[in-house]
Order: C-alpha cells, then sequence, then structure tokens
C-alpha cells in the first residue's frame, strides 16, 4: 500500500511558512476539534487565512471527518492532522469503534508486531491519504506511567507508521497520565528513549490532575515543559495537545504549536472521554468570556459585578482582539444583558488565545522568559485589582495559578536555559 498525502513536499514548506511571519519564528495555534465544532473551524481558518485543525475521529463519523477535511483543505492555507485517539484499547466508545482502523478486538501482543498492528496501521493511513493529511500521527496508548512495556509499544508502532507512511511526516503521539508526568524518573526515561529512537515529530497529550482545568501542581507543569524542551532539543517538531492559556509558557521551550478548542474537554486531556460514549459539555450552558489579560474567564454576572465596581474595562481585550460581539460588553448596558452567544464567547477565546501564542516566542530565550515572566506579573497585578472588588473567575481564575508558572518557568531556566539560551535559533529551522 502506497500512502498518499496532500502534495506532501507543497506541505513541509508550508509548515515552515506558517512558522515565519514577518521573518520572525513564531508558535502557532491549532484547532483540537471537538463537539460542534464543524463550523467554528471553517469559520476561524478562512478567518485566519489558514492554519491547522486536529480532527477527532470520537466526534465526527467516517463520513463527517471526510467532508470537513475536505472543507478545511479548500481554505487557502488549511491543513489536517487526524488524532487517532487510540489511549484506550479496549474503550467502548461508539463512534471511535466505527471507524474502520479500531481493531475489532485487541489481543495483549498486537502492538509488539504482527499482522494485527499492520493492518491497524494500514487503515489508519488509508483514511490519512483519504483526508489529505499534511502528515500522520501515530496510534498511541496512554501511559498510566513509563515503562518498558509502553516504551516498545512506542518503538514498535513508530516503525510500523513509518515504514507504511513512505516518508511522509509522521508525529509519535505521546499520551501521559497526570501520574507519569508528575515522576520526573519518568520523564527522564521517556526521554532518553526518544534520543535512542526519535521521531521527526510529537504529538504530547498530558492528562491534567484531579481533572482541574488550570493545574495547581507546579511539579506537573515543571516536567512537561522540560518534556517539551528535550524533545526540541533533540530537533523533532512539539505539538501540545489539549491546551489552554496556562500552556503559554511553553514558549520557553519554543514548542512549535499549541492545539486547543471551545469547550473544556478540548482544553485539557480527559482520558476517560475516550472510553464510552456520554453526554458532552452541552449539559454546561454557562458563558464564559475570556479576559486575555488576566489569562482568565469569567461567567458575565461577575462582568456584571465588575462594572459595578468600575472594574470593568480592566477586562476589555486589546482593540485588534475585540470583536463586534464582546465589544457591546463594554459598551454602556449591563454586561449579561448584551446577549453574547456561546458561539461569540467560544470564538473570542480562540481568537485571543491565537493572538496570545503568536506573540509569545521573541528573538532569544532569555527574552522570551522576560516577556513571559512580565506577562504573569501583570496578570498577578490586575487578578489582585479584580479580587479586591470580589470578581471572581472561580474555577478558571488565573489568580492561584500565576505562581505555578512562575515556578515552572523558573525550574526550565535552571535545568534547561543554558542549552536553550545556546540553541534557540536553531531550533525554529
Amino acid at each position: 500500500m502506497r500512502l498518499v498525502l496532500h502534495d506532501g513536499m507543497h506541505v513541509r514548506s508550508s509548515h515552515r511558512h506558517w512558522h515565519l511571519r514577518g521573518g520572525n519564528w513564531t508558535m502557532e495555534l491549532n484547532l483540537q476539534f471537538g463537539y460542534g465544532m464543524m463550523e467554528h473551524s471553517r469559520a476561524l481558518l478562512k478567518q485566519w487565512g489558514g492554519g491547522q485543525a486536529v480532527l477527532s475521529p470520537r466526534d465526527l463519523s467516517p463520513e463527517q471527518l471526510c467532508r470537513l477535511a475536505a472543507d478545511i483543505r479548500r481554505i487557502p492555507g488549511g491543513e489536517v492532522l487526524l488524532d487517532p485517539q487510540f489511549y484506550l484499547p479496549h474503550s467502548e466508545h461508539r463512534r471511535l469503534r466505527s471507524h474502520a482502523y479500531w481493531p475489532s478486538d485487541y489481543p495483549t501482543d498486537m502492538l509488539l508486531g504482527g499482522p494485527g498492528l499492520a493492518s491497524m496501521v494500514g487503515a489508519l493511513c488509508d483514511l490519512n491519504s483519504q483526508l489529505g493529511t499534511c502528515a500522520v500521527v501515530t496510534p498511541g496508548l496512554l501511559a498510566r506511567r513509563v515503562t518498558d512495556d509502553w516504551l516498545a509499544h512506542q518503538q514498535t508502532i513508530l516503525a510500523e507508521v513509518t515504514a507504511t507512511a513512505q516518508g511522509h511526516l509522521v508525529y509519535q503521539t505521546v499520551a501521559l497520565s497526570a501520574d507519569a508526568v508528575r515522576f520526573e524518573d519518568d520523564i527522564a526515561t521517556l526521554l532518553a528513549h526518544c534520543e535512542r529512537d526519535r521521531a521527526a515529530a510529537y504529538y504530547v497529550v498530558c492528562e491534567h490532575p484531579n481533572g482541574r482545568y488550570l493545574v495547581d501542581d507546579p511539579i506537573w507543569l515543571a516536567n512537561l515543559l522540560d518534556l517539551a524542551a528535550g524533545l526540541k532539543l533533540l530537533g523533532s517538531t512539539v505539538l501540545l495537545g489539549y491546551s489552554n492559556q496556562q500552556l503559554l509558557v511553553a514558549a520557553a521551550a519554543k514548542v512549535d504549536a499549541l492545539a486547543s478548542g471551545t469547550w473544556m474537554n478540548v482544553r485539557a486531556f480527559p482520558p476517560e472521554k475516550f472510553q464510552a460514549s456520554y453526554d458532552d459539555e452541552v449539559k454546561q450552558r454557562a458563558i464564559w468570556y475570556y479576559a486575555p489579560s488576566a489569562l482568565s474567564e469569567y461567567k458575565l454576572p461577575f462582568l456584571d459585578i465588575a462594572q459595578r465596581q468600575g472594574l470593568l474595562e480592566l477586562l476589555a481585550p486589546d482593540p485588534f482582539m475585540m470583536s463586534p460581539e464582546v465589544g457591546a460588553l463594554f459598551a454602556g448596558p449591563q454586561p449579561s444583558a448584551t446577549g453574547l452567544s456561546e458561539q461569540a464567547a467560544f470564538r473570542h477565546y480562540l481568537n485571543c488565545f491565537r493572538s496570545q501564542i503568536l506573540t509569545q516566542v521573541k528573538g532569544t530565550f532569555d527574552d522570551t522568559v522576560g516577556s513571559l515572566e512580565e506577562g504573569l506579573g501583570n496578570a498577578t497585578a490586575l487578578l489582585t485589582k479584580l479580587s479586591e472588588g470580589r470578581v471572581s473567575g472561580q474555577h478558571r481564575d488565573f489568580r492561584d495559578i500565576v505562581d505555578v508558572n512562575q515556578a515552572a518557568l523558573a525550574t526550565l531556566v535552571r535545568g534547561r536555559g543554558a542549552m536553550l539560551r545556546r540553541r534557540w535559533a536553531e531550533l525554529g529551522q
């Protein structure tokens, strides 16, 4: 079988183009596809003049996958990746199991090679060919801990996909539980393995501890940054999936892209959502407004409180991030009465997040770290004023997260700073 990807040589040139804006290297935002995101994906990629979407077999039927991929590829500069979402091989999720590459049964030795693995990879590469993806993402099991068996599976799968993809770019999936990320030895073992058997690109997804949206564990974040920096220093492309604004700090590791979406379950990696079918987050209909300078999100009633306290203007985005729908929040009437829609709130978040991502990486490592520290310091001052006025983002408030990011950033500087400083320019090539 020969895998035919979407104009493979052009894709690699295009990938470099996306990282060079005005002659400067930039981190990118990919759209992490999730529930109800088809129209969002089309509209945002048109608005942005192209970009990548990471498609989700969990949320799309085979027919929908092909239709959406074709729509995105018709957008100038539009590209697609496919996340196989093979994190839990025994999954009972109905839609995931409806795709042809998903095995009907899962013998425990399948991922050590043989016809079962070859069949799955062949079907997966066929699907990538149908979709016209710009690269192939490997199926990857969730690692509860980084063990020899899990590393052997990673090695065997990468070899099988690389052979089948015949020279096209391959992203190796690295899917880690919260415990695996927390253990420094696990990260060191994983990086040592990647140094011996490295991939050209990595798609990294990490479970958040205790299901938290914003992670309050500095060790987890410090280890994630160390992993990302270690992979970049191997010369590989790194895409961090299921991201939110807390991972803007990954600019200090010069990762290539973050992927994010609308609902919380595509801004954080919850393995259980791939286990069985369940109602999506449509049950939770509150509208959240993202304030970029505060790195926090607020329900509209708290914007009303901010207005009453004379603090509302502090939450306004920069003018270039302001849509008419969001502008109405700051135009005089009570914010909760302006009718901000769920669609407008989601697109505001993704537009603002993308704008922040594009400006995080500076010309040197020290300038990047300095800019990140300045942003966190400014957020602290703003969040203190808002807290004094009892304006709260509740579980999406960054006030108790700032020091987590500061600690993780300081740990990265101490552990990897010398090497990142020396090799900063080449990491963008």
